[in-house]
């Protein structure tokens, strides 16, 4: 399966924040690598995984998905 990466704008105001989607991006099959920036509120992850799956997984933290978007 194709590798895709994805950008997602999630409300995130501490690193408690960043930790919960840290902690379920970690034990996510089909994701091979991201990286979360508390400062931009951001979330892009890289993997084979489809889009609506991974936006369930990162939703299933609490944390408000403004918006997202595949980059590549």
């Amino acid at each position: 399966m194709a590798e895709h990466t994805y950008k997602f704008d999630v409300k995130m105001t501490c690193s408690g924040c960043s930790g919960a989607v840290d902690r379920v991006l970690k034990k996510t099959e089909g994701v091979s690598s991201y990286d979360i920036s508390l400062e931009k509120q951001e979330v892009l992850v890289k993997g084979s995984i489809d889009y609506d799956s991974l936006l369930e997984k990162i939703k299933k933290t609490g944390k408000e998905v403004r918006s997202g978007e595949t980059v590549e």
